[in-house]
């Protein structure tokens, strides 16, 4: 599960290029790579890999009309865990970002997940429609499952609101607070509101994270079943990523 909002550098899903003014110059098409790592890959507050290290990477093309692909790609405990055979998940996505009115962007788009080779009962392959809007530092986001959400049964139609901003603190450093709330349609354990604050340096395009994330989420339903440990507990994570 992609990490957009918990760790600002490592977990960015799809970047598209920002609006312009109208008297700006339209950009040129883009196409950028990136790789990292973190201390433990956790996706709306929970973690993905037993609260262990995960390699992550991506790469991203972006036009000058406002449309945008991706794909990244991170490793993952979870499908093992619960009885699969997945160690990779791999994203991909496409979309639309622009100006619509001034100063407020809007972000719509696909996002699949897949972990290749899962063998689970109930498939964790998911796919998301979400729309967001930025005006100044502040995003607001909704993505929408149109398939079951990650392996709970019967979850088709569940929603993810996801509220965060980012403050330009100057010299490369950037402060990004979140919370978001999960919703799992006819699991009512499965609900839950997870937060994060983070504090990124960018050194020329390797961009050093830290992280608080923790969660509210029921600690039977995230335990992991290899050790019991509960998957939304409140932790710092930290991230390295080069973007080029």
């Amino acid at each position: 599960m992609k990490s957009f909002p918990s760790l600002l550098a490592l977990a960015l899903s799809a970047a598209a290029l920002p609006a312009l003014a109208a008297d700006e110059p339209a950009p040129a098409d883009s196409l950028s790579f990136n790789v990292g790592a973190v201390s433990e890959y956790r996706y709306r507050g929970i973690g993905q890999t037993r609260l262990k290290p995960a390699l992550q990477g991506g790469i991203d093309y972006a036009a000058s009309n406002g449309f945008y692909v991706g794909t990244w790609a991170s490793t993952v405990k979870w499908i093992k865990d619960g009885g699969g055979d997945a160690g990779v998940e791999v994203d991909v996505y496409g979309g639309y970002k622009a100006e619509v009115a001034p100063g407020l962007t809007l972000d719509v788009g696909l996002l699949q997940y897949t972990y290749p080779g899962h063998k689970l009962a109930v498939s964790p392959n998911t796919l998301e429609l979400y729309g967001a809007l930025s005006y100044g530092p502040v995003t607001a986001k909704y993505s929408h499952s149109t398939t079951n959400l990650f392996g709970v049964a019967d979850s088709k139609g569940s929603g993810y609101l996801d509220l965060s901003a980012t403050f330009d603190l100057g010299d490369g450093l950037s402060l990004v607070p979140h919370v978001g709330h999960q919703t799992v349609k006819r699991t009512a354990a499965a609900s839950y509101t997870d937060y994060s604050i983070t504090l990124a340096k960018d050194f020329s395009g390797l961009v050093l994270s830290g992280s608080v994330i923790g969660t509210d989420a029921d600690k039977g339903f995230y335990a992991s079943p290899v050790n019991g440990k509960f998957m939304g507990k409140t932790s710092f994570v930290v991230g390295l990523k080069k973007t080029f």
